[in-house]
């Protein structure tokens, strides 16, 4: 494990260094280089002159909202804590109709999207989970919603028996904006049957992608780290999402997703430390030129660390928390209990020594403090 004051392992980075200030490509060879040093802090200033070129000392915010419509969950990921059986007693839905009533007692003033993933839940049919998209955009209609990840999709194709492209189109029609990032995980097979072999497979995530993209909605790219995966898994991982983004341009964002092991199959695991967040974060800016942003997503890297990536090639902070977050809570992240406001986004974004820009789903500026 990483730890900040350990000694520095001599990986010579010169030729890295090269590169980057001649904003040239990276490879393969040079991202294993990068996650064999644990020069974090060189590393972490070279990221950061990518971030600065990019974005001088803008560091971005939403005022979202996160809807969890079920945690019942036909899958048996080995990494997550969130889902349970039908039958359970922490088991609970919330179709549409229900959906809208609990939405009605919440101040949702401000809120510039819905965030939107679930479980798979065993008895929804492709029509309730479109009806949470149709009932969200009826009902507001100026609030973007950002639902369902590639792996949801995948099912869906399941549920009815047609195409990605017509499932994306029938979601579009109901008033779906664009995809977010998760179910990515690791692509690589070798550790995707390990962790999550009933998934659709990193080929078929990148496929649901490019089609989203080719239908013009922007999406998100993930990873997620800290649990069997390898440095060469990682870094094959974010070139494959690099040659997605160059034929198509619609990934928005990178955000790089600390596994947190407590309450999961995996709860032997330790938790990664903050140097390792800060190191997979600046590698992600470094290896991925081609995606516009990279987030320090707070939630699962403790806002603390998110701050301090600001420095570290992150120039996105994700958004607020108008109530918790209910996935990484249930493995262990009990810093994501409470609100997180704008101002407290301001307050630390102001800490780290960069200016604080509200911004929409699209990166549009809301409001520059």
């Amino acid at each position: 494990m990483l730890e900040i004051g350990a000694p520095v392992r001599k990986t010579d980075l010169s030729e890295i260094r090269e590169k980057v200030h001649a904003s040239e490509r990276l490879s393969f060879e040079d991202g294993m280089k990068l996650f064999e040093s644990n020069d974090v802090t060189g590393i972490g200033r070279l990221a950061n002159g990518v971030r600065e070129r990019l974005h001088g000392d803008r560091a971005y915010f939403s005022h979202k909202y996160r809807i969890y419509p079920t945690n019942v969950c036909k899958f048996r990921c080995r990494f997550c804590a969130f889902r349970v059986n039908k039958g359970d007693e922490r088991a609970y839905e919330y179709p549409a109709s229900e959906m809208l009533g609990e939405l009605a007692k919440v101040d949702l003033r401000g809120v510039s999207e819905f965030h939107v993933v679930g479980g798979l839940h065993p008895d929804w049919s492709f029509e309730d989970y479109r009806d949470v998209v149709a009932k969200l955009h009826e009902a507001y209609p100026d609030v973007h919603v950002k639902a369902w990840t590639g792996v949801e999709i995948d099912h869906f194709t399941t549920l009815t028996g047609k195409s990605v492209r017509y499932v994306l189109e029938s979601l579009r029609e109901a008033g779906l904006g664009s995809l977010p990032g998760g179910g990515a995980e690791i692509f690589d097979w070798e550790v995707r049957r390990t962790i999550c072999r009933t998934k659709c497979t990193g080929e078929r995530w990148l496929e649901i992608h490019q089609t989203a993209h080719e239908l013009g909605m922007k999406t998100n790219s993930t990873m997620l780290y800290g649990h069997v995966e390898t440095p060469e898994s990682k870094v094959d991982h974010m070139l494959r999402l690099r040659e997605l983004q160059d034929r198509t341009g619609g990934f928005r964002t990178f955000i790089p997703l600390a596994f947190h092991p407590d309450n999961t199959r995996l709860k032997h695991l330790p938790r990664s430390t903050g140097a390792e967040d800060l190191k997979h974060i600046a590698i992600g800016r470094l290896l991925l030129d081609n995606i516009p942003h990279v987030m320090a997503y707070w939630v699962t890297e403790t806002p603390e660390v998110a701050q301090v990536a600001l420095s570290f090639g992150a120039d996105d902070l994700d958004g607020t928390l108008v109530v918790d977050e209910e996935i990484i809570d249930a493995a262990g992240g009990s810093h994501v209990r409470g609100a997180m406001t704008k101002e407290r986004f301001a307050e630390m974004i102001r800490e780290a020594g960069r200016e604080p820009v509200e911004r929409d789903t699209d990166f549009n500026v809301i409001q520059a403090y």
